[in-house]
């Protein structure tokens, strides 16, 4: 029976990793994420250096406004690509720790581009490994998606290759060197590119109805703040090759919709091309590897040829056989009030003044 939610997400029962003194490299550092990441690690600890590595000169320039080096010292903005191995090198150079959050995201962007699709989350995969070897990073942990599990589309299908190269990047290392691991979660709330903002731009500006691809979609839903506190957590106790999964809950549409703005008409607009009806974030074949951690999954390397010792040999449990973690089968989900709490944590409910002008 679903266990239906009516308070938002709870706190990770495991610490996060302690990068006072350390050098870190965020890839995409100017991006949601890499942002988010950069402000909660000046607020909870004192790196060395954190560097910013991203392509985009407008979104380092509007972030270096926000965020001078002036008055964060540990800050540098690099500007490069990860399809740039060179650049990577360069920028890796005396680091611990790497954040691979760069990647071409959006599904109809890459059905569309799916060149530069695969440039950038395959061949950019393969350059994030190569310079972390070369360098010797310590650890590198790269973010994927639930759209990898099965994938339907390119963009899922480039992050499971993606996937595969930093498990496999462990074998590369040697007994003491660079390890890699894997987080993988589903749509965070906030983001650029998330249905939220786009609701919310949508309702701000007067819509008298929302364009909803299906009602009974559902999909995992996490937040950039909980997205960086479970990286950071899952930083501190990878051993390498690992995919570590959050226990997150899941959302339908429709109720989404509602809770974010009661009573609006929706345009059923249809499912968009490599979209999925529902998200899947273990499959029955990972299952056999995976150990459940109280407030994570991790799916366990299948072939390890250097130093590793399981979670479950700590006493943690494997899975049962068959299991699936899917949205709509999901027993951790949120209904109206519970979606309400956390569109209202996050700050994007309507004004009341907005909301009585739409009605």
């Amino acid at each position: 029976m679903d266990q239906i939610r009516t308070s938002p997400q709870p706190k990770l029962k495991f610490p996060p990793a302690d990068l006072t003194g350390k050098h870190v490299l965020v890839t995409g550092g100017s991006g949601s994420f890499g942002q988010a990441f950069v402000r909660h690690v000046l607020a909870s600890s004192a790196p060395e250096r954190l560097i910013i590595f991203s392509r985009d000169e407008q979104k380092q320039f509007d972030m270096q406004h926000d965020l001078p080096v002036k008055t964060h010292p540990s800050l540098r903005y690099f500007i490069g690509d990860v399809r740039d191995r060179e650049r990577l090198q360069m920028a890796m150079r005396g680091v611990d720790y790497v954040v691979h959050a760069a990647a071409l995201k959006h599904v109809p962007a890459a059905e569309y581009n799916p060149f530069e699709c695969i440039q950038t989350n395959v061949h950019g995969a393969e350059n994030v490994v190569r310079a972390a070897l070369d360098v010797g990073v310590k650890k590198v942990i790269a973010l994927s998606t639930d759209k990898a599990a099965n994938p339907v589309n390119l963009y899922g299908a480039s992050k499971l290759a993606a996937d595969k190269i930093f498990v496999a990047a462990n074998h590369l290392s040697g007994k003491s060197g660079t390890r890699f691991a894997i987080v993988r979660y589903g749509n965070v709330l906030g983001s650029r590119g998330s249905v939220v903002p786009f609701f919310r731009r949508l309702i701000d500006k007067g819509a008298k109805s929302l364009p909803v691809t299906d009602p009974s979609m559902t999909r995992f839903t996490i937040t950039l703040r909980e997205g960086v506190q479970f990286v950071l957590s899952s930083l501190a106790m990878m051993r390498g090759g690992e995919i570590f999964v959050p226990k997150i809950p899941s959302v339908r549409l429709s109720e989404l919709v509602e809770a974010l703005a009661p009573g609006i008409p929706i345009d059923l607009v249809g499912v968009r091309p490599g979209e999925k009806l529902h998200e899947v974030l273990i499959t029955e074949d990972e299952a056999r590897t995976t150990v459940d951690l109280a407030d994570r999954y991790v799916v366990e390397p299948a072939i390890h040829l250097y130093e590793y010792t399981s979670m479950s040999d700590a006493g943690y449990p494997k899975v049962p056989a068959g299991f699936c973690y899917r949205s709509d089968a999901n027993a951790d989900r949120l209904d109206v009030k519970a979606a309400k709490a956390l569109l209202q944590q996050e700050g994007y409910l309507a004004k009341p003044a907005l909301e009585k002008q739409r009605q």
